[in-house]
């Protein structure tokens, strides 16, 4: 365990955001790397790999249900030297995500036709997307115990060796990409099967490094078979930090449901636009969402340490580093977005789709970036609700509208992009007081 009760706030910040955005930055490349080589494969396989990254937010939802409560509960047990609730909340979340994603790969076999035929009308995109859902979903099962392996890691201070796994996982996937998609070095490519395949090779041996971390140096949170019956009590405590979070996350793959569900009738170039589009989006996050991860763990230990100086000073050091990050990004986004779509299809209808979305999204760059930080204090501070309410509001906002305009004679996408520049900043005015008024709250009667 790291002590973060102690020493400069924004010298802890920095140092945990680096870790994990070195291993975001890792994970994110199982994504780009497939889509580089699946890019060669035409519009329809990039269309179809692109529908099956929404079902990939949903399964972060599901993840992030388990993995912040987890998290937010045992940085604040570590925030007051409880190292047995610290134990018993790891092996309650761990043997929770094992059943969870036994679940989730039974039910994408089941349903993975069903769900591709709700987002597409084009059989050559439906036809890739399930042969690449073959294959993504056993990956996607095994994400759960990676993730409460990594948030028990994080809750403790220590983010290192997920670093060092998520690394060894991605060299591995980069590895096994072109030579299961294009046939490198075999002369039998296995297009979108093969980046399904790759990722879910490299996901089971991210696994299996990171258990053995546990089983042989982790200390202060360990594996204890006696402690994997549920226990009721630490389950709801978990889940009533985690599921407002995971809420969020399902909210976001509604959101970009509709967007794909309205954009359908612009044909394959359009999705894969727009896929390729929110991938580079995703990508860019990744320093604002590596700082938002780490807020959890600072904040909560001090929290739970009774420091309420301190969880301030968390709250406004990510802020302003969130905020000088996205508007770099946004500059970059004005200046040359068609360049960073292009790395990925030289299409030239795909090119301008995504370019198109990623100059106007990048307005609500610094928004979305304050609302990651926020979201990591509500968590930090048990209590993830307000950020749902936030999260539920700007959906509202953005549907309704959404749906008016593509009725509308003469729609253009563009104008959708605006829509959503507009309920991003809404979602951020209403995080903040939401956040105010709980820091009010739970701090006012720390010393």
């Amino acid at each position: 365990m790291k002590d973060l009760t102690q020493g400069s706030v924004a010298k802890h910040l920095l140092q945990l955001a680096s870790f994990i955005a070195v291993t975001m930055a890792f994970q994110t490349l199982y994504y780009l790397v497939d889509l580089y080589f699946v890019a060669g494969l035409g519009p329809a396989a990039v269309a179809g790999v692109s529908l099956c990254g929404n079902l990939a937010i949903v399964i972060m939802a599901l993840t992030q249900m388990l993995g912040v409560g987890a998290s937010a509960l045992i940085a604040q047990a570590a925030g007051r030297k409880d190292q047995p609730a610290a134990q018993l909340v790891f092996n309650q979340v761990f043997a929770l995500s094992a059943f969870v994603g036994v679940v989730v790969l039974l039910l994408g076999f089941v349903l993975r036709q069903p769900y591709l035929e709700t987002l597409s009308k084009d059989p050559a995109t439906i036809r890739e997307g399930a042969a690449y859902l073959l294959w993504f979903a056993p990956a996607l099962s095994m994400q759960f115990a990676l993730v409460a392996m990594g948030a028990a890691l994080r809750g403790t201070g220590v983010a290192k060796p997920t670093m060092v796994v998520g690394i060894i996982t991605v060299v591995l996937n980069c590895a096994l990409a072109p030579v299961l998609i294009a046939g490198w070095g075999t002369g039998r490519p296995l297009g979108v099967a093969g980046a399904g395949i790759a990722t879910f090779i490299a996901i089971c041996a991210g696994v299996a490094a990171l258990a053995a971390y546990f089983a042989r140096l982790e200390t202060f949170v360990t594996f204890d078979s006696r402690l994997f019956r549920p226990n009721l009590t630490i389950l709801g405590r978990i889940l009533n930090i985690g599921i407002p979070s995971g809420g969020e996350f399902i909210l976001m793959s509604f959101h970009v449901a509709i967007i794909y569900w309205i954009i359908r009738d612009f044909g394959p170039q359009a999705q894969a636009g727009y896929g390729i589009g929110s991938r580079v989006m995703q990508s860019i996050f990744l320093p604002v969402m590596a700082i938002s991860f780490a807020v959890p763990a600072l904040a909560g230990q001090n929290f739970g340490a009774r420091k309420p100086e301190r969880v301030r000073q968390t709250m406004i050091s990510a802020a302003w580093m969130g905020s000088l990050l996205m508007a770099s990004v946004t500059l970059l986004c004005q200046i040359s977005p068609a360049t960073l779509i292009r790395f990925f299809s030289h299409d030239a209808a795909i090119v301008a789709f995504g370019a198109d979305y990623l100059r106007i999204i990048a307005l609500n760059f610094v928004a979305s970036g304050l609302v990651f930080t926020f979201s990591g204090m509500f968590q930090a501070l048990g209590n993830t609700w307000p950020s749902l309410a936030s999260s539920f509001a700007r959906l509202f906002v953005f549907a309704i509208p959404a749906v008016l305009l593509s009725r509308r004679t003469g729609f253009e996408i563009h104008e959708l992009w605006y829509l959503a520049v507009f309920t991003g900043f809404a979602h951020a005015t209403v995080a903040y007081f939401l956040l105010r008024r709980e820091l009010q709250s739970k701090l006012a009667g720390m010393a």
